[in-house]
């Protein structure tokens, strides 16, 4: 007898072995009225040449096509069905089409999960009705299938067949069809709106579009993620197989989080954990629809990019000021030209021209193909990974513009000549009409829209396949089982977290527990100066009830200073405790650094790194890790910090030891991992770095476990 969950596998399954029917159908049944009749005449605008057979109780035609009384009155069953009735009827229909055998449905009906309770309830009746028919939404514009010429979707949309080109999955139909509109040259593959994802999810449509290799990228706008595991797996295989996935997701503030949270009822989460999770993927985050589109050209376009180094040529020393100034926004480098380079751009030059990069080549040369086409060559024979041509389009009437024709050319002709990856970027985006985007596409160049845009579109790609180098072979997934822990919980005290982290391997500064009474003898052992602090589960933030005094330098101060911690745990009205904790004073500190873990109810544990002591709320400067994780990415989040400045040796000070403390931040890593069922959240902070070779000390630490 298969049990609940074995039986929920199955189900799953047979959802996604049925997915090819309903995204390249030969039969569709379109259910409803006006937005079904909407839905057939788009369907007939994308050339289907299959059967459409509308259902309608009242009706003796739709759009020109006889309609059937019912699902039961069709000839046959259709591989797929779109729903656009009511959410009560949907359940109803749905159930229907589930027992009849077809291949899917899109339900297009809002009112579900995302309306609250009665909502849920109601999608949850759609769930048990679909069985295991997979079904697009509820709450969704539907599906285009550019490649097979399907269309379940009512509203307008761009784009037009062609034989492969990016997929978009949207969890908002109207940013879908608003993207299909682009006058940017993304071809599109496939459209789906993903809409409530009762029933299908994000992975679901990610495993199925990579069963197809017309598909080239995969865009997402995305509002959350319902089942993570599933997400990752198939972002993994991805990976495999070489297709980028470029994602926008919003939720980034409170007010976002809420709206997408009311829109599609997703789970958001913690937005840095988010961004962890996508460079751990090796999935390329972008923050407008601009760049997504411009990032999915870029990466479906041009040619491996075996580095980050670019130069620009343009006419304008103005262009060259703007481009010189955005390229490190993008991690792109911008180094000279060698000096064979330089010598032989300078001899087509008068003195007037400076060879540098970016490269102003003046107008000396306009107009003169065959000058534009040896200054364009020579500029690509050296090192650099990447060629921009920085070009604006007249969009009026000139008897100029052949001269803008002819740098196009003479830029294609030497792209084709050397082989080198080669941009065209205009700095003001519309100025880069269809017919000369097509006409570069057409030659091997990626035309791209916008400066900034543009510029990102270009280091993204150069970030994919720095990713595609270095880090597919090792890429690891996170874990995210156990997440869940609702039941009584205590925080160890400062020197019993201590002890836990000392077994792992994380230094702690020499001391002991002593009485007030003993105080001072134990200081006396251990050699001035010391730190005195309260201990007990209580004294969870020392400083804010003046519990922590540190520096002291001698008996009497160590006295002092068990009588003030007395008096201040007096005054707080807490319980005085029967000990207290000596330990050395840790001088000659290079940098503080905060190390964490914080539990996530989607992402379970996650380590975050950053400055640490009196900075921690000062600057934000951090960085989150999702687990398990290796050295070589918690070198790379180091690396990430304002923080690092300090570690390599600011000002003339001396460099931290970065091998003790990445040491130390993987054994606190692994802490977490062998306590992942029970551990709430933990710091150290300060984990204080010390010089070169003299290791890094945890100074405080706070464990808050499940009982």
């Amino acid at each position: 007898m298969w049990g609940r969950d074995e039986i929920q596998i199955e189900v799953v399954m047979s959802r996604i072995e049925k997915m090819g029917r309903l995204l390249a159908p030969k039969s569709i049944a379109f259910i409803g009225g006006r937005i079904a009749e909407m839905a057939i005449e788009k369907c007939q605008g994308i050339g289907f040449e299959g059967e459409i057979w509308p259902v309608h109780p009242n009706r003796t035609k739709v759009a020109g096509f006889a309609c059937f009384p019912s699902i039961d009155t069709l000839p046959s069953v259709p591989d797929a069905a779109y729903v656009g009735v009511n959410r009560n009827l949907t359940v109803e229909v749905v159930g229907g089409l589930s027992r009849m055998g077809v291949g899917g449905a899109v339900c297009y009906a809002a009112g579900f999960s995302e309306m609250g309770e009665a909502g849920k309830q109601i999608q949850q009746a759609l769930v048990a009705a679909a069985g295991d028919m997979p079904v697009v939404g509820p709450n969704c514009f539907g599906l285009i299938n550019f490649l097979d010429r399907t269309a379940l979707w009512p509203y307008p949309f761009g784009g037009t067949p062609r034989g492969s080109g990016v997929a978009l999955i949207s969890q908002s139909g109207n940013i879908a069809m608003n993207l299909t509109m682009n006058l940017r040259s993304v071809r599109f593959s496939y459209v789906i709106g993903a809409g409530n994802q009762a029933v299908l999810g994000l992975s679901d449509y990610l495993e199925e579009l990579l069963n197809d290799e017309r598909v080239t990228a995969i865009g997402m706008y995305i509002e959350g993620i319902n089942d993570l595991g599933a997400f990752c797996k198939a972002a993994a295989r991805a990976v495999e197989q070489r297709v980028p996935i470029v994602v926008m997701k919003v939720g980034k503030t409170e007010a976002s989080a809420k709206q997408s949270s009311t829109h599609t009822d997703s789970l958001t989460g913690s937005d840095e954990l988010h961004d962890a999770l996508f460079k751990r993927l090796g999935i390329i985050r972008v923050d407008s629809l601009n760049r997504l589109l411009e990032t999915l050209k870029a990466l479906e376009l041009s040619p491996v990019l075996a580095g980050r180094t670019i130069f620009s040529l343009s006419c304008s020393g103005g262009e060259a000021a703007i481009i010189a100034d955005l390229v490190p926004e993008f991690d792109l480098h911008m180094p000279a030209f060698s000096e064979r380079q330089m010598s032989d751009l300078q001899s087509q030059f008068t003195d007037y021209v400076t060879v540098s990069n970016p490269f102003d080549y003046n107008t000396s040369i306009w107009g003169d193909q065959r000058a534009q086409q040896r200054c364009f060559t020579s500029s690509m024979q050296g090192t650099h990974d990447a060629a921009i041509l920085i070009y604006d389009h007249p969009t009026v009437e000139w008897a100029g513009v052949e001269e803008y024709i002819m740098a196009l050319d003479a830029f294609i002709a030497a792209h084709k000549s050397t082989g080198k990856p080669a941009f065209v970027i205009c700095t003001v985006s519309e100025l880069l009409p269809l017919e000369i985007q097509e006409r570069l596409i057409n030659h091997g160049v990626v035309p791209l829209q916008g400066l900034n845009d543009g510029l990102s579109a270009i280091g993204n790609t150069a970030s994919y396949h720095e990713f595609q180098r270095l880090k597919m072979q090792s890429m690891t997934l996170p874990k995210f089982a156990g997440t869940a822990i609702q039941q009584p919980s205590r925080f160890l005290d400062e020197y019993t977290a201590k002890q836990q982290l000392r077994s792992f391997g994380i230094c702690v500064p020499e001391g002991a527990l002593a009485s007030a009474e003993n105080a001072i003898a134990v200081a006396d052992k251990l050699g001035y100066p010391v730190v005195v602090k309260a201990v007990g589960e209580q004294f969870l933030h020392k400083s804010d009830i003046g519990v922590l005094l540190l520096n002291l330098i001698n008996a009497d101060e160590v006295n002092e200073a068990v009588t003030r911690i007395t008096r201040n745990i007096a005054a707080a009205g807490l319980e005085t405790p029967e000990k207290f904790l000596i330990e050395k004073m840790v001088s000659d500190v290079v940098a503080e650094v905060i190390v964490g873990i914080k539990r996530d109810q989607q992402f379970g544990l996650a380590l975050v790194i950053g400055s640490g002591g009196i900075f921690v709320e000062l600057i934000k400067d951090s960085v989150s890790l999702l687990l398990p994780t290796d050295e070589k990415s918690i070198v790379d989040a180091l690396s990430s910090l304002a923080l690092q400045k300090l570690l390599d040796g600011y000002r003339g000070k001396p460099s931290g030891d970065m091998a003790a403390l990445v040491a130390a931040i993987s054994a606190f890593a692994r802490y977490a991992e062998t306590h992942w069922d029970t551990l709430l959240e933990a710091d150290i902070n300060p984990l204080m770095v010390l010089a070169e070779g003299s290791g890094a000390v945890a100074a405080d630490a706070l464990i808050h476990l499940a009982d």
